[in-house]
Parts: structure tokens; C-alpha cells; sequence
């Protein structure tokens, strides 16, 4: 025989029925039950060195007691006992102290995420914190300072050293805590929503971008639309048409952009496709980089309509069709109108499988007493005529 040839085992007498396939299935819940309580064990006990080497810095006034340069001292004397461990570096040191800072003193605050957890949209974080709770030293003994809160364990060293450079008080950073463990985010996915500022402006515009698109991306394009947008900066006649509404938004683009937010990348006005040999364009196409797809931008100078919705659902698809690439993700469709009412919104997205999203606009100044006033033209005839008047009179 040849040495090359693989041993082939033949089993006999193996009855595969419903039994059999339930409890595969049972076995394999079981495992990855144990592998994520495994994971969290690991994160857990790092987590929970990390902010007792925080509290003993605060506590114990290291500075004070052994000079400024202790921090420094302290992460050259760990990497040399610890060489294979990363972690040690004196900016990693520094941040387990001011990480233990940012909450030492706001037990009340974080108790309200105990509470959070009894709700039903919680249940992953509430089993994930139960697990860590679990698997944190069952022989702690307590110290002076602040107990490490278990629901810190269970979002990662990066992702916190993330949420309290960038998080300016505790409300916003349970926010995101909660978040992240909720929607699986990745680092990345923590650091572009806390750009596009989830946390005040989640709610957004009115849409099915939860129902059509994955976690985390349904939260980003969530939070990056607005129910409301401010056209303060644009003027137009009065009864104006959505032509004029493009070409002021065009003209005034920078204006227009930073009231859309960080991300946008305009790429046109009109924007030309053709589709079964007939031309059709797009108001304005914009791309997203934290996103990472397209934006069609509808725009309409009259209250929301149900037709609004089948227009934008179908230049989305052509989008998709015709200009996506194969590492963009799903285009979205925004329709910004005058006004809208929700529940003609969620009636017209019955059925739609496409990501859209319906907001509105208000303050745009109306030209009304401009058209009141004399020309110049008028003006210098005037004064003409009452220069001559008075020469008359002379």
C-alpha cells in the first residue's frame, strides 16, 4: 500500500435522526457557550488588573510618594519581569489611571446601568456581565477605593480607552458601553459612531435602516441622519421648486455639509445613470466614509408623499446595480422633504427591503420684501426726476 494513501474509517450502524441532530446542536450551543464565557474570563481579569493598578496609583499617591517619574519606573520594572505581556507601556499605565479617574467617583451613575440591564433590549449585556461577574476573583478582598463595576468587563481594553479620550462625562460613556456590547461593535465601529456623535443624535431621521441593515451599520446610519435639518442659510422665492432648493443647497455645499455632518463626500448634483437605455438623475449622490457606501439624497419642496418612497427605493437599487463595488456596502436612499408625518412614512416603507431613511427641513428665508423694494434702475430715475423738479423750481 502505498504510504501516501489516507486511512479511510467507515462507520457502520450510525442512525442519524432528529435525536441525534438536536443533540449535535445542544453540543454545540454548549461550546460556544464555554468559549465566549472563556473569552470574557480572559478580558475580565485583565480589565480587572488593569483598574487595580489604576486605583493604586490614585490611592496609594504614587507621585507624590515616589517622584514623577514613578509611572515610567513602574512600566520599565513590569516589562522586564513580564516581557512576553504587552500592555506596560507608561502612556497604557497612565490610562488605567485616569480610567479608574473617570468612574471611581460616580458609583451612582454606574448603578444605573445595573438597572439598564433588567430591560428587555439588555439581555446579551446582562448575560455577558453575569459571566464576568462569574469569573472575576471569587477571593477578592476588598481594598480601599472604588470596586471594579463587572459591566466594565465586558467591553475590551481598547474600546475603553477610546470611550473615556473622546466621552466628556459618564451618561455618554455607559451610552456607549451599552452600545458596543448590545451591537458587537468593533473598535472601529465605537470610534465612528462616537464621530458622528450617536449619542446625541440617534433617533435621526424616520427609517427601516434597523430592519435592513447589520449592527453595527444600522446604528452609524442611524446616527448619521438627522429628523430635522437646518436650511437657515439658504434664501428662495417664494413658492420655489425643488430645482431652485438643489441649486441654493450646490451653491451654499460647505454650509450644506456641515449641517449633514462628518463622512459626507459629495459627488454631484444630477447626477446622470442610465438605465435601460434611458437617462435618469439623482438629486445628489453622496459616498460615506465611516460608512462606507453610497447616499441618495431626494429632495422635495412639498410635504412627504407615499410615491416619494418607491422613487427612492428605486434609484437606490440602480445605485447598487450600477455604481457600488464589491467593497461598498448597501447604498442608502435619505429623502429630505418640506415636512412629513410618521405614520404615512412607516406605511409607504411596508415592504421595502432597501435602507432609506425620511427627514425634513425647516428656516429657509423667503424673499418677500426684496421684491417690494425699487430696482436701482428705479431708484436713479427717481432721483433723476426729483433733481429736475427742483431745478424747475429754481
Amino acid at each position: 500500500m502505498d504510504n501516501n494513501t489516507p486511512t479511510v474509517i467507515k462507520i457502520h450502524d450510525v442512525n442519524i435522526d432528529k435525536d441525534y441532530i438536536n443533540w449535535i446542536e445542544e453540543l454545540k450551543s454548549r461550546y460556544r457557550s464555554a468559549q465566549i464565557k472563556a473569552a470574557v474570563k480572559v478580558n475580565a481579569e485583565k480589565l480587572h488588573f488593569n483598574w487595580e493598578l489604576g486605583r493604586d496609583l490614585v490611592i496609594r499617591k504614587a507621585e507624590e510618594r515616589w517622584g514623577s517619574g514613578v509611572v515610567e519606573q513602574l512600566s520599565l520594572d513590569l516589562q522586564a519581569a513580564f516581557p512576553e505581556s504587552k500592555g506596560f507601556s507608561a502612556s497604557n499605565l497612565w490610562r488605567m489611571k485616569q480610567w479608574y479617574q473617570f468612574y471611581c467617583n460616580e458609583a451612582g451613575k454606574l448603578a444605573q446601568v445595573a438597572r439598564e440591564l433588567q430591560t428587555h433590549d439588555y439581555q446579551n449585556v446582562r448575560k455577558l456581565a453575569q459571566a464576568a461577574r462569574e469569573n472575576l476573583h471569587a477571593n477578592n478582598i476588598q481594598k480601599e477605593g472604588t470596586d471594579f463595576p463587572d459591566i466594565l468587563a465586558c467591553v475590551p481594553w481598547g474600546h475603553h480607552i477610546e470611550i473615556i479620550a473622546k466621552c466628556k462625562n459618564i451618561d455618554e460613556s455607559i451610552f456607549y458601553i451599552l452600545k458596543t456590547i448590545s451591537g458587537g461593535w468593533s473598535r472601529n465601529s465605537l470610534i465612528n459612531c462616537i464621530k458622528a456623535d450617536y449619542y446625541h443624535t440617534s433617533g435621526g431621521a424616520i427609517s427601516n435602516f434597523a430592519d435592513n441593515l447589520p449592527s453595527p451599520q444600522s446604528e452609524l446610519a442611524q446616527a448619521i441622519t438627522k429628523d430635522t435639518y437646518d436650511f437657515g442659510f439658504l434664501t428662495l422665492e417664494e413658492g420655489y421648486k425643488e430645482e431652485a432648493l438643489e441649486t441654493e443647497l450646490e451653491k451654499h455645499l460647505t454650509r450644506f455639509l456641515l449641517e449633514l455632518g462628518t463622512g459626507f463626500a459629495y459627488l454631484g448634483r444630477q447626477k446622470q445613470i442610465i438605465i435601460a437605455g434611458r437617462p435618469r438623475k439623482l438629486d445628489m449622490l453622496f459616498y460615506h466614509i465611516h460608512l462606507r457606501c453610497y447616499i441618495v439624497i431626494e429632495l422635495k419642496a412639498t410635504p412627504f408623499q407615499p410615491e416619494y418612497a418607491g422613487k427612492l427605493n428605486y434609484y437606490v437599487n440602480a445605485v447598487n446595480d450600477l455604481i457600488k463595488g464589491p467593497d461598498d456596502n448597501p447604498t442608502i436612499g435619505l429623502l429630505i422633504c418640506s415636512n412629513k408625518d410618521e405614520t404615512d412614512v412607516q406605511y409607504a416603507f411596508q415592504g421595502i427591503q432597501t435602507p432609506m431613511g425620511v427627514s425634513s427641513y425647516t428656516n429657509v428665508q423667503i424673499k418677500e420684501i426684496q421684491d417690494q423694494l425699487p430696482s436701482v434702475e428705479e431708484l436713479t430715475k427717481r432721483i433723476r426726476l426729483l433733481e429736475k423738479q427742483l431745478n424747475e423750481k429754481k
